[in-house]
This record gives structure tokens, sequence and C-alpha cells, in this order.
């Protein structure tokens, strides 16, 4: 195993040899510094955005009154893992809610679950849809690579499963979880993630949990050869070309290059011959965002392995415009209610229909 001294001046060299399409070359300190990281001496990474991370408010009481209650469950007493789970304010007393497993963006690198930003976001989708919404605080890169955030992911589910059981007892606010209406559902790297653990858990049983349906929002995928919205958009300000390369190298194991399934879905791998078993799948994208033409690409792949996808791409927008405009996250919140009630009603449908022909026959 490298020390870290010699993985860092490993990773320096290959930072330093990386260029855009145009030509232009940068450095590995000018992408540091648009995504304000530096590195420690012992290897682990000094994040130094400053986007405030702010505290479970599991009561009507805290001020200013909450859009929805929640509280954090910690998965170990070993590290440092945990779940921050959200309600509505009034749940219904007889009606059970969907389970949305929530993951965050970040490039695999940045944020938490209590990240203010996605906090809010899980407000919203706890209130507006309504459901219980299960946020994952997963482990980053570099420090855990890929696919340690995929076994975060995959652990809660597990949790999830063991709610359902009532394994250990079961926490109160889970009570209102319809475990038979299970939906992943991840924004940026949080899609990427939704993906592979969702390949994951099909090798497991996780009865009585029914994972109906995958929401991907711009979903963080790449690969060698950059697509013409990467090339169109290299210099873009969320997310640039030069930026990519040095996520990429430090998000994938060491010795893989961005071919790899972790990043790019449709290249090959081993999860190939379990994509063809993934529930239905909605996917969003804007083409201001370079990265949409991966979520362009997957959609087709999907369709081709008779995945049902539901599939939105927006003019214009760019990367993470749902944190920062309220009409586009609005108008997300809406598409994926739609989703995730259409889901559910066209499974009822279907259930009403083959009962009437078994009846008949």
């Amino acid at each position: 195993m490298l020390k870290p001294i010699h993985t860092l001046l490993v990773f320096l060299l290959v930072c330093l040899s990386w260029h855009t399409i145009s030509g232009q070359q940068y450095t590995w300190q000018e992408a540091f510094k648009v995504l304000g990281i530096a590195w420690n001496r012992d290897g682990t990474l000094n994040r130094t955005i400053q986007i405030p991370m702010v505290d479970p408010t599991p009561s009507e009481d805290t001020k200013p009154t909450p859009t929805a209650l929640s509280q954090d469950i910690y998965l170990s007493p070993y590290n440092k893992a945990y779940i921050r789970l959200y309600i509505p304010l009034n749940p219904p007393k007889n009606k059970k809610l969907p389970l949305i497993i929530y993951l965050h963006g970040g490039d695999f690198v940045l944020f938490s679950a209590s990240t203010v930003i996605f906090h809010n976001f899980c407000n919203d989708i706890a209130s507006q849809f309504p459901a219980v919404v299960a946020s994952v605080e997963y482990r980053l890169a570099p420090e855990n690579r890929l696919p340690a955030a995929y076994d975060d992911a995959l652990n809660a589910i597990f949790w999830a499963k063991n709610q359902a059981l009532g394994v250990g007892g079961r926490d109160p606010w889970m009570e209102y979880a319809d475990f038979s209406r299970v939906f992943l559902l991840g924004s940026s790297a949080g899609a990427n993630i939704v993906y592979h653990a969702a390949l994951r858990a099909l090798d497991f049983d996780i009865r009585p949990l029914q994972i109906k349906g995958l929401l991907l929002n711009q979903a963080y995928f790449g690969g060698q050869k950059p697509t013409q919205s990467e090339i169109r958009l290299k210099d873009d300000p969320y997310v640039a070309l030069y930026v990519n390369h040095v996520l990429w190298s430090l998000a994938l194991p060491r010795n893989l290059n961005r071919d790899h399934e972790f990043c790019n879905p449709i290249s090959g791998g081993t999860y190939m011959g379990r994509v063809y078993r993934l529930p239905k799948v909605y996917i969003k994208g804007d083409y201001g965002d370079p990265l949409v033409d991966r979520s362009v690409q997957l959609a087709k792949f999907l369709q081709s392995c008779r995945v049902p996808v539901y599939s939105r791409f927006n003019q214009g927008g760019f990367h993470g415009i749902e944190l920062q405009n309220q009409t586009a996250a609005q108008e997300l919140y809406n598409e994926m209610k739609w989703f995730v009630n259409n889901v559910c009603a066209n499974e009822e449908i279907e259930e009403i229909v083959s009962s009437d022909h078994h009846a008949s026959q």
C-alpha cells in the first residue's frame, strides 16, 4: 500500500498533466481552489467551502417553525454513519407514506446530509409529497474511495429493511412509512450512488422492502472520451471539465480510469446482467449542464434494456439549479411527486387487471 505522502506525489504528477479540450493547461492547484479543498499532511482533505451545516429539527417548537421534522439516527457505534430522518409536520394517521431514501450531491468529495441546502431539499420532499425521507450520511472520497459510498447506501437499505421487520425495535417515525413503496432518490453524485446501490441491492433479499423506482437528478457520470456537452461547456462554473478530471481521480479506486463502471455505467462491467431487473427510473437533466449527455446516454441504454424510463431534459439550466432557483426546484418536486404517485397508481391498476383476469378463468 502506498504511504500518504507517496500517494500525494503520484496524484500531483497526474493532475499536472491534465488539460482541457481547448489545450489550455490547468494545474491541480486551480482545481482545488475552485473546489475549496486542500491536502492535509496525512493525505486527507481539508474542505474549506463554507456552506453551513445544520442540526435536525425534531420538534415544531424550533424557531423558525420547520416545514418538516427531522432527527439523526446513528447506525453504528464504530463510525459516524447516520440517517437524517424526516417526516411531515402533520403526517396522516390512517395512511402510510412512501419511503424516500435520499443520497445528497457533492461530487463524492464534498458536503454532508446535514449541509443546509440538502437539509432544506429533504424538508421540502417530506412536506410536499408527503413522504418519509431517510437522508444518508455516506463516506467521502478520497479518504474513502468508491465503492465506499455505494456500500453506505446499501447499508441504509438494509437499515430500512430491519426497520420494516422491527429488528431491534422500530423508530416511531418509521411507523408512517410504507415499506412496499420505497424509492431511491439522488442528485449529482447521489444519483450515481442511487444507480449503483440499486444494482447491488438486487443481489440481496430485502423483503419486505419493495423498491418501486429510482429518481436520478442531474446524475454525476463520466467517461474517458468527453461528450459534446462536456466539450461545449468545458469551462462551466460549476463542473468544468478539468475539475471533473480531478474529482474522478479522487473518487475512483486507484489505477482505474473513467471508463470503469463506477464512472461510466454503459461501458460494460459486472453490473450489465442485472440492469434489466431495475425498477422504473426517472431521469432529469438540463442542457445547460455539462453532464447532460451522460444522462441522455443512460436513458437510451436503460430503454434498450427494457427498463421503464421517464425522462425530462430541460433547455438551459445548470448543474444544481434546483438548489438556487425556487421555480426550478418546484418543477422538480412536482415531477418527482408525479413519478412516485404514477408508479404506485399504475401498479394498483395492473394488480386489479391481473385479479380480474384470473377471476374470469
